[in-house]
């Protein structure tokens, strides 16, 4: 009867009116953790919990070798795309995706799967992946004790995604050439009669960086000039003057912009200015 009553009494503590149980904050063990990099025109993002060591063995052990892994702890971690792009040569929609693997002594299996919302690797199915890939793994000296999902060797246009933990990393190469892109967009704003300095400049030092027709590249920043004194439209002028040997201009050029260089402080142009004069006088 005692143990009756004592129920009876916990039951209707539970259901009383106005009675709340509360829940216990803890930190997580495994924290939350976003990493995001720009590439090309576009974003990658990564969404992942990040376990530690805490004196265990991981890759053999906790992690088992050639079993799918979560590539993380709690929910699987996740990669957006927010345009398509390569992954490691291969074409990608963007989108949002599960990032998987199966590590092995050597390489690594890396998947992308659809089920972004699972928990775990416990409900992974391979007919829902949309490519997989092997990269080979780096044995490192140091130990990594916090698992870590970061981007290394950045371009305008790629980097690498690397993963590390415990004595091992392994990473590959995410790439976004918006080169048609831009040309299409080049193409389009500087056919526009009211295409502004901006625009111009940008397509100038565009086809400067690639390597294209640097007479439409000195023609579209002759017109830009022709609005805009900036110490760094006349410096674009520069550039792109010295190096099809009009000499002249890049000098004068350069000459009027370095002032306004060194009074905004900006000692990337200054060098660039200062370069150009060097080069071209006496020419």
């Amino acid at each position: 009867m005692k143990k009756i009553t004592i129920t009876l009494l916990w039951l209707a503590t539970i259901f009383l009116p106005g009675i709340t149980l509360a829940q216990l904050a803890l930190p997580a063990a495994s924290p939350a953790s976003v990493v995001t990099q720009g590439i090309g025109l576009g974003e990658v993002k990564i969404d992942y919990s990040r376990p530690s060591l805490k004196g265990r063995k991981m890759f053999g052990a906790q992690v088992p070798y050639n079993s799918v892994w979560r590539t993380g702890a709690n929910k699987v971690t996740n990669i957006t795309f927010s345009r398509d792009m390569e992954i490691n040569g291969l074409k990608v929609a963007a989108g949002r995706y599960a990032l998987l693997s199966i590590p092995s002594t050597t390489e690594w299996t890396i998947i992308l799967n659809k089920e972004a919302e699972a928990w775990g690797a416990y409900t992974y199915k391979e007919s829902e992946d949309v490519l997989r890939f092997k990269v080979k793994s780096e044995k490192l000296k140091s130990t990594i004790e916090h698992f870590t999902i970061r981007f290394d060797d950045f371009t305008p246009t790629e980097a690498n995604l690397v993963i590390e933990w415990e004595n091992t990393r392994v990473k590959f190469p995410i790439k976004h050439d918006p080169d048609s892109e831009i040309m299409d967009q080049i193409k389009k704003l500087t056919a526009s009669s009211d295409a502004n300095a901006g625009v111009l400049l940008g397509a100038a030092n565009y086809y400067l960086e690639t390597n294209r027709d640097l007479n439409q590249a000195y023609a579209w920043a002759s017109k830009a000039v022709e609005t805009n004194k900036a110490f760094w439209a006349l410096a674009a002028r520069a550039k792109i003057a010295s190096r099809i040997g009009k000499c002249d201009v890049a000098l004068e050029d350069a000459k009027a912009a370095l002032p306004g260089a060194k009074e905004a402080n900006d000692m990337s142009y200054v060098f660039t200015l200062e370069k150009i004069i060097k080069d071209c006088s006496g020419k």
